[in-house]
């Protein structure tokens, strides 16, 4: 029976053994050959040896990716990437919104970027903000409506009832609050933003007119998948103002688990003001992250708006409800043992079923693709190897059991390039982290950009590669979401972080990483100095400088700016001296403060802050 339970396995996509970092052997075991069939809905009927082969794969060809014409023409652009959520600003309600985003969009613009990149925006759970992750979102195919700018609303201009209670002397104090805290207060933001929404939705409700008529050709463009996410809210909410237990719809009555099913129906029709809400609210998120890509066609950026897409979505939200069959159950997405997790990685994402997403013509892959093109220039796709493959850790077993599994990946990356035509959205795959052999040739033959942070541009002997030799098909950034900023990195707080929360698996690791970070201070001022960065006579002994200067911050992004990368993004948190990265990967938010740091400076003041600018002069020198 072993011997047909691995041919079984084989015949869907499930690997035979994976090699650890350091060349380890790690086989399947026959226990995660049958939980991951299980997961894959896949019945193996040992008793009779049946077997369910998954359908053949379509022919692929080898359509490519689009390319802006800047790019075609060997033009090396350069712009910022923020987290949204955390963009300060004088008028907004204590988080980043679209007309932030606009605001971007046209700084950037006005200083020669030509793209403005953000963490993903998806969906999360209305009903519980404290639910903050953009990585482990609700729906990947909608949008986070706390994004909104109340005030942009159309509705707010004629509404007396929101306009007098946002000018009341305690909602305005209350405004003041949330925008001064140091991270965003998600529950008072959804509490202040849901209180006007409500007001302007009953507004709109009872005034007839083109809006209405505009709203509702609106929602049934979008078809099914709208209203299968607008009931999932209202079902959601409905059920955790019963309990505050209720996390996601496998905790609801089995009746409503279904989308299509009988009592989902008769719910939502006795319900429609609540489905209505969550599809009017959908609109005009829509509405303003249209109007803030428009606003950069308008300015001639050769991108634009960069999206981010997310590798999974959470397994209690409205995707994976609304897809079920297509999706694992019983398994999640992760990573094999690496030195900073020997255990390996699970992270709770239930990872698309290969044989049972080619059985739907890949329909949700297309869905989630067209929804975050639709309005980029360009997108980001996160651990952009699940195209090919993706290891599955079976629920309640450790990571390091779990195994990889293979997808079409011909027709996964037909279907990108397809979509990206078809959406003029250039394509950049995150491509870090343990890569198969002759994958990053062949995105690179399909057009996609390669992604490539400061940190990890070395050579065999761990020095810092120079800009000749950077690969041109290539996105370049100091930092991401998942790594410290320059002054973290310099200071080493990435370091004292792990060890306050015993993240290290021994000291030994502990201590390699210290002494590591050490060279490597002097081997980024040792590249910068040979550059010709660095001010004549400027120190180059790491041991005299405890914390990083402006003039070397400018010295590291012209470093970068004079590489033959195409595509050149910079964070706001390393021109301003921010020392706290986005998300520390390995924590939990009761951890950490992951997803929730503001940008110390309001982004009015941006032109003002000399060491920002004069940053912004040496990329464009450069570029």
């Amino acid at each position: 029976m072993p011997t047909a339970l691995k041919a079984l396995a084989s015949q869907y996509g499930i690997g035979a053994a994976y090699h650890d970092i350091w060349g380890g052997y790690h086989p399947t075991s026959d226990a995660t050959y049958a939980a991951l069939l299980a997961a894959m809905h896949v019945d193996a009927e040992p008793e009779t040896g049946v077997v369910h082969p998954p359908p053949p794969a379509p022919a692929a060809d080898l359509p490519h990716c689009h390319r802006p014409g800047a790019l075609q023409a060997g033009k090396r652009i350069w712009g910022l990437t923020v987290q949204l959520y955390g963009v300060r600003s004088r008028r907004n309600w204590g988080i980043g919104d679209f007309t932030d985003l606009r605001h971007l969009l046209e700084f950037t613009a006005a200083a020669g970027g030509d793209i403005v990149g953000v963490n993903p925006l998806h969906a999360l759970f209305p009903d519980n903000p404290t639910q903050i992750s953009p990585y482990s979102p609700s729906h990947r195919g909608f949008l986070n409506v706390l994004y909104i700018d109340v005030e942009a609303v159309a509705e707010f201009s004629s509404c007396p009832a929101a306009q007098s209670r946002v000018a009341s002397t305690d909602f305005l104090a209350r405004l003041e609050a949330l925008r001064a805290t140091t991270c965003v207060d998600f529950v008072g933001v959804a509490q202040a933003k849901f209180a006007i929404l409500r007001l302007l939705f009953a507004y709109f409700h009872d005034n007839s007119g083109a809006r209405q008529d505009e709203f509702l050709a609106w929602r049934i463009a979008q078809g099914d998948a709208l209203e299968h996410h607008a009931r999932f809210e209202a079902l959601q909410a409905h059920f955790r103002a019963q309990s505050a237990n209720v996390w996601g719809w496998p905790a609801w009555p089995a009746e409503y688990r279904d989308p299509d099913a009988r009592a989902v129906a008769s719910f939502a029709a006795d319900h429609e003001a609540a489905v209505s809400w969550s599809a009017w609210l959908q609109w005009l998120a829509d509405e303003q992250l249209q109007a803030a890509s428009a606003r950069a066609r308008e300015l001639g950026m050769a991108v634009g708006l960069y999206q981010d897409l997310a590798v999974g979505a959470n397994p209690g939200g409205s995707e994976i409800w609304s897809w079920q069959a297509v999706f694992a159950d019983g398994a999640q997405a992760g990573a094999p043992p690496d030195e900073l997790n020997l255990l390996g990685q699970a992270w709770g994402l239930p990872p698309f079923v290969p044989h049972r997403l080619a059985e739907v013509d890949f329909a949700p892959f297309v869905e989630i693709l067209r929804a975050n093109m639709k309005h980029a220039g360009a997108l980001r796709i996160d651990h952009v190897m699940g195209l090919q493959r993706i290891f599955w850790v079976p629920n309640g077993t450790p990571a390091s059991e779990g195994a990889y599994v293979h997808y079409p990946f011909e027709d996964m990356l037909r279907i990108v390039a397809e979509e990206s035509r078809l959406n003029a959205c250039l394509v950049i795959g995150e491509d870090l982290g343990t890569v198969p052999d002759g994958f990053r040739a062949r995105l690179f033959d399909a057009d996609v950009l390669s992604y490539h942070p400061l940190l990890f541009e070395r050579y065999p002997d761990a020095n810092f590669r120079l800009p000749e030799h950077m690969p041109a098909q290539a996105l370049v950034a100091a930092g991401t979401h998942d790594l410290p900023t320059l002054a973290g990195f310099w200071q080493g707080i990435d370091i004292d972080i792990r060890t306050e929360l015993h993240l290290f698996p021994n000291e030994e690791v502990r201590q390699h990483l210290i002494a590591e970070r050490n060279w490597d201070r002097g081997r980024l001022l040792w590249v910068l100095q040979r550059q010709g960065l660095l001010a004549e006579g400027a120190s180059t002994d790491p041991a005299t400088l405890p914390e990083l200067t402006h003039e070397i911050v400018i010295a590291i992004h012209a470093y970068l700016a004079r590489s033959s990368a195409q595509i050149l993004v910079v964070q706001p948190e390393d021109l301003l001296g921010v020392v706290e990265q986005a998300n520390v990967p390995g924590t939990l938010e009761d951890q950490h403060p992951n997803w929730q740091h503001k940008l110390p400076v309001p982004i009015e003041d941006w032109e003002q802050a000399d060491g920002f600018q004069r940053c912004l002069a040496a990329i464009r020198k450069e570029r």
